[in-house]
């Protein structure tokens, strides 16, 4: 035991010597190289001499990076993460200038600028040096992620005695549909993917989302156990008056509440768990990324925490930043290239969205990725994150596009750097991979027609529309509706509708899926009532050949769906075969009827059209890869599984919901002993007890010899 703490004493220490030489060496390169960076009096100096200052500097860069870098990062949590990202280069340059002014005799002199420069390259090949090193032993690359994460575990379990359960890793790819996976497990986009299916060692199970096809609804559902009154991505509440987002703070806050008082659980992950980059946090202990804790303020806002974990090693800093940057220039070059093309469809890459790329595909996923390794580390029974950069790409150029291809290429670099490091953890984990929804491409509604759906309902409630939209030929068939309905002219700038003045419709967009609601009425319309307010709305709507069908409340039958040339079938009488749902496949009639009992579904849903041949659909957002609603890819994600686990259904069996996908995860949590979900109320379901701060040790940077160096 003695000899073996001197041999990896001694192989710890020469691992510090080469990277510090490798410091220095590029210290003395970039010394050359920039006029404005000297290692040297203005006398100039031997090599020796201008070696041993370069080590000096080296040297005390290394020890202020490792002792006042965490310190500088979270004095910064509360800057926004994107800011983070931007500001690291800076305060790195920073330390390097102080650490010159460190030298003897101040022979080490750098502009401001430079520093920045130099700063960056140095902690690159640190970085690059120390986990070239450290992975080609396989003890020295355990030992080197230990140091980066659990060390509260770590005194929790001095002896290091495994945990005699298996861990179970739950990795969402958001957005990735069933055929999407295979396609690339097939064509070798994804080789570590397509190993698992064609070893045997895993099974594919495509599942059907519900009518809310969006990660809202169905994590809120996996998490949870409930996604009830979910009808969309937003929606009107009347009874508050409030716009319900699912990707803002305090609405991720709000469903959570409300999921956790219906089911009277806390979530998947109650007991000793830990949710990652997701929406919701499932009742982890551990929780970093997560939405619904980040509308809470202050040093202890969990939300940012993680972003301190990974941004504390300055080389994570630079290798993101330079990722981030590189990945702007990638969509910059590849939209301009589309521009070029004039390929279609197509919607607008510009303002913000290159940097909101940038953040979606390189920090969440480098922070998300470095906390589950963290998590694995430290054995933890349960693990959920979010990967969300195939969603975020797709959306913009396509679900199959080469953009969203090479996404999926990177995407599977983590997976298989993960796969790599469950073999270092302290307890065996069983790994499995699903998404929440996939997408279905198409044009935009508005590209092909002219007008957006909030045009369309307004013209066909009589009231004002811009000119482009008057002039399209949906908005002239929409208001000569209108006047064949009042039998008078529609007078431009005033509402058309019957009984006095009412308040505009609010019209809200959640993909292909529409929703409309009549914020002046405290209750859910019904056809009639609407009818009798805006006598030519349903009708233009129903008979759109861009619009697929409606769901109103009837008077007469409950609810009703409407469809062209006046086709009108209750809910209760839907079918999945013939009638306005048979294009929509199996479970849409089910799907609708769910929806239409929710307490908050809008007055009017509206699903666009869908192209069976194509599998396209039109989005009411500029997405040309969308979900939403139902139609196509955007209802079929996947969940892969090792057949160490049970079946998630018998033979013949469908998996349908996220609810349904909630019962499979807890069963397969309950078959490795892992964290079981009360079935009785927790003490606090909205209170801190359910986020503790998470341990920003228990966070481990990604070896940077298996990363992707270019984001």
């Amino acid at each position: 035991m003695a000899g073996g703490r001197w041999r990896r004493a001694a192989s710890q220490g020469w691992r510090s010597l080469t990277v510090w030489a490798a410091s220095t060496l590029t210290m003395m390169i970039l010394a050359g190289l920039l006029p404005d960076f000297q290692l040297q009096s203005d006398d100039g100096d031997s090599l020796t001499r201008v070696a041993l200052t370069a080590a000096s500097a080296a040297g005390a860069f290394a020890v202020l990076s490792a002792l006042v870098w965490p310190l500088l990062v979270r004095a910064l949590l509360l800057v926004p993460a994107l800011v983070l990202g931007l500001v690291v280069f800076f305060l790195n340059g920073a330390l390097l200038l102080f650490a010159l002014k460190l030298v003897p005799e101040n022979r080490g002199e750098v502009g401001p600028e430079t520093a920045v420069v130099v700063a960056a390259v140095m902690s690159a090949v640190a970085s690059a040096t120390g986990g070239a090193l450290a992975v080609r032993d396989d003890d020295a690359y355990r030992r080197r992620l230990y140091r980066l994460a659990a060390r509260r575990r770590r005194r929790d379990d001095e002896a290091g005695v495994c945990p005699p359960t298996p861990g179970t890793l739950f990795l969402q790819l958001d957005g990735v549909g069933h055929e999407v996976l295979r396609r690339m497990a097939r064509d070798d986009v994804m080789p570590t993917v397509g190993g698992w299916l064609h070893d045997g060692g895993h099974r594919l199970t495509p599942w059907r989302t519900d009518w809310s096809s969006q990660t809202g609804a169905s994590q809120l559902g996996i998490l949870h156990g409930s996604n009830e009154d979910v009808p969309a991505f937003r929606w009107y509440e009347k009874d508050t008056g409030e716009i319900q987002v699912s990707n803002r703070p305090t609405s991720a806050a709000e469903l959570q509440r409300r999921a956790i008082e219906r089911t009277g659980d806390g979530g998947l992950l109650t007991v000793d768990g830990a949710s990652r980059g997701n929406l919701f946090s499932g009742g982890a202990e551990q929780v970093a990324l997560v939405l619904s804790v980040a509308a809470r303020r202050g040093k202890e806002n969990r939300s940012r925490a993680g972003y301190f974990a990974y941004f504390s090693d300055p080389a994570n800093a630079v290798r993101t930043a330079l990722s981030f940057f590189a990945e702007v220039g990638r969509e910059i070059g590849q939209s301009t290239h589309a521009l070029i093309r004039k390929r279609r469809p197509r919607v607008s890459r510009g303002g913000l969205y290159p940097f909101i790329r940038a953040f979606a595909t390189v920090v969440e996923r480098d922070v998300v990725v470095a906390a589950v390794i963290g998590d694995m580390l430290a054995g933890r029974s349960a693990v959920y994150a979010d990967l969300v950069a195939y969603d975020e790409v797709a959306h913009h150029s396509g679900p199959f596009s080469r953009d969203a291809v090479k996404v999926l290429e990177r995407l599977d670099r983590s997976l298989a750097l993960l796969a790599k490091v469950a073999e270092h953890a302290p307890r065996p984990y069983r790994i499995v991979i699903l998404s929440d929804h996939g997408q279905s491409p198409g044009e935009t509604f508005r590209s092909r027609y002219g007008l957006t759906l909030q045009d369309l309902v307004r013209a066909g409630s009589g009231l004002p529309v811009p000119r482009r939209a008057r002039h399209t030929r949906s908005g002239a068939e929409a208001r000569s509706a209108v006047r064949a309905a009042l039998h008078r002219p529609v007078e431009e700038g005033k509402g058309a509708g019957h009984g006095g003045k009412h308040s505009e419709p609010v019209v809200l967009a959640s993909g292909n899926l529409g929703l409309i609601s009549f914020p002046d009425v405290p209750h859910r319309m019904s056809k009639e009532e609407i009818d009798a307010r805006h006598p030519a709305l349903l009708a233009t709507l129903a008979n759109h050949p861009g619009i697929g069908f409606l769901l109103v409340r009837s008077e007469e039958h409950g609810g009703v769906v409407l469809a062209a040339q006046g086709t009108e079938v209750p809910v209760a009488e839907l079918t999945d075969g013939p009638g306005p749902l048979a294009d929509f496949g199996p479970g849409a009639a089910d799907a609708v009827r769910r929806t239409h009992s929710f307490p908050h579904t809008a007055d009017i849903m509206v699903n666009s059209m869908y192209d069976p041949l194509e599998g396209e659909v039109l989005a009411f957002e500029e997405q040309i890869g969308s979900h939403g609603g139902l139609g196509g890819a955007q209802g079929r994600p996947f969940l892969l599984s090792p057949l160490t686990l049970s079946e998630p259904v018998a033979d013949g069996a469908e998996l349908v919901g996220a609810e349904q996908v909630h019962h499979v995860l807890r069963r397969w949590l309950r078959e490795s002993h892992g964290p079981q979900v009360p079935l009785s109320p927790p003490p606090v379901p909205a209170d801190d007890s359910l986020h503790r701060d998470p341990d920003p040790a228990s966070f481990a940077a990604a070896p940077h010899d298996t990363r992707d160096k270019t984001g």
